[in-house]
């Protein structure tokens, strides 16, 4: 919970800095509940970039949710409204923290580990909002450090074949080719792309 409530606390002050005001960063949290789409989302909006090519970003990368959908939806039970409810507590940390086997997952052990997450995470970004004005440079404190570095452990621990470790390559090189030439967005999407390709190719 403590670091969800600081990285939660780093959107809420950057999100306060490029003028978002104080009720959307909020909303947006306790709505979407997705670490990596919202700093895309902001990442976008904060370098000038249009809503569209936000939304197309943030949904790339919340696209994961898919394959993970299916990877723990033989350990649900009930009906489908249960099991798309209780889906709604899928996150990276908690599907780790979830896992009791090859290919099994607890779901009260979902449940359990994503509510303290969604508490740490909400409550963060009030934090970091109201304590947006009171922060002259938030890069100074590290803030804007503290999700790259969440987002590099959750890929390092990925990275356990050949496929997955050229396919990140890639996708960073085409990240760093497209940034000095394309609007803000774009190297996101593109390198989203090419991660989606890399994976399908490697299956």
């Amino acid at each position: 919970m403590l670091p969800t409530f600081l990285i939660g606390a780093s959107f809420g002050v950057t999100a306060s800095t490029v003028g978002w005001g104080v009720v959307a960063p909020v909303v947006m949290s306790a709505i979407v509940f997705s670490v990596a789409a919202q700093f895309a989302t902001l990442a976008v909006l904060g370098a000038g970039g249009s809503v569209v090519t936000a939304i197309i970003a943030a949904t790339l990368i919340a696209g994961r949710f898919l394959a993970i959908g299916v990877a723990i939806g033989p350990s649900m039970r009930g009906g489908a409204r249960q099991r798309a409810l209780e889906g709604q507590g899928v996150v990276d940390a908690s599907l780790v923290l979830a896992k009791t086997g090859e290919g099994r997952y607890g779901v009260k052990r979902l449940l359990g580990s994503t509510a303290p997450q969604y508490l740490g995470w909400t409550t963060g970004t009030l934090a970091g909002v109201l304590a947006g004005e009171r922060i002259p440079d938030p890069q100074k404190l590290g803030l804007d450090a503290l999700f790259p570095a969440f987002f590099l452990v959750l890929v390092a621990s990925e990275l356990t074949d050949r496929a997955s470790k050229v396919t990140a390559a890639v996708a960073a090189l085409i990240a760093v080719a497209l940034i000095p030439v394309t609007p803000p967005g774009i190297p996101v999407i593109a390198s989203c792309l090419a991660v989606l390709a890399g994976r399908v190719v490697a299956r």
